[in-house]
């Protein structure tokens, strides 16, 4: 983390950690507490690939939220490797918040997830109830109550509601402690995976359901304003999927991610195959999963 400020004798501080399933909306709900955006969000499941933090300010806090990768059965190195990411992350952390969707039934999948967690420090929240039914969002919060949480919450992090009552919740378990980052930072992800992971969501808004989980984004070159980022498949036949009909594909997808970097900026794209990548150790831990 950034330098350390000590501020006012009872500064607050702490890491909130969001885990659950894939697709629970966790990244949303980042965004919506921080009131900006800091991490990627995709109605694909496994969209978050790496723990991203986003930090939000107040004069008398300051509280970190750690988005983490959806848990999940991997079957692949890169699987592994964004499970353990997240696993890692839960043990990090000063509360931990279990998030639920409400438009599913409590399953397998979120029991597996809720018995590796403290539940001295757990939350649980129920995300999407703008689209879940009430009786829906009343079954869920009743079957999670075995959970023996400390506190549970139905939020929307698509319409807000609810948001602002887990922000005010949070703050009240925070210790006394230091400003972690600058005021003005917003969060831990460096200028070169934040492109890279603007590319790699706009290229699950365009290509949508046709396009593969193994695709891989990497920032290659940086020399300001240009910015080279290779866009990694598994195999040949992949890449005209992502390339598209005479480049319309890549055309979309660059002036897409174009439109949320700074005034001036030059994004070339450039794709290029990595056999079997997500298999493979080795290559999972140099594209930096």
């Amino acid at each position: 983390m950034s330098g350390v400020d000590r501020g006012i004798a009872e500064f607050r501080s702490g890491l909130v950690g969001l885990l659950g399933r894939p697709n629970v909306g966790k990244s949303s709900l980042v965004n919506a507490m921080c009131g900006r955006k800091v991490s990627i969000v995709s109605d694909k499941p496994q969209t978050t690939r790496h723990r991203v933090m986003g930090v939000l300010n107040s004069d008398a806090s300051q509280i970190v939220f750690v988005d983490t990768p959806g848990l999940h059965k991997p079957v692949s190195a890169l699987g592994e490797r964004v499970n353990a990411t997240a696993l890692e992350s839960a043990g990090d952390v000063d509360v931990q918040c279990l998030v639920l969707d409400a438009t599913a039934p409590f399953g397998r999948g979120d029991d597996w997830v809720a018995q590796r967690l403290d539940r001295s420090k757990l939350i649980v929240v129920v995300n999407k109830v703008d689209i879940a039914q009430r009786n829906d969002v009343i079954d869920m919060l009743a079957v999670a109550s075995s959970l023996d949480a400390a506190a549970y919450f139905p939020v929307s992090a698509r319409t807000g509601a609810g948001v602002a009552e887990l922000v005010d919740h949070v703050h009240t378990l925070l210790a006394i402690g230091p400003r972690w980052f600058p005021e003005g930072e917003v969060g831990d992800m460096s200028d070169e995976l934040w492109v890279a992971e603007l590319v790699r969501e706009q290229l699950l808004a365009v290509v949508r359901d046709e396009l593969p989980y193994s695709i891989a984004t990497q920032v290659t070159e940086w020399e300001w304003p240009r910015i080279r980022c290779d866009i990694i498949v598994e195999r040949e036949s992949q890449k005209g999927m992502v390339i598209g009909k005479g480049g319309s594909v890549l055309k979309e997808v660059g002036s897409r991610a174009r439109a949320q970097l700074p005034e001036g900026a030059f994004l070339e794209l450039r794709v290029r195959v990595d056999k079997d990548w997500q298999r493979r150790p080795d290559r999972v831990e140099r594209l930096g999963y």
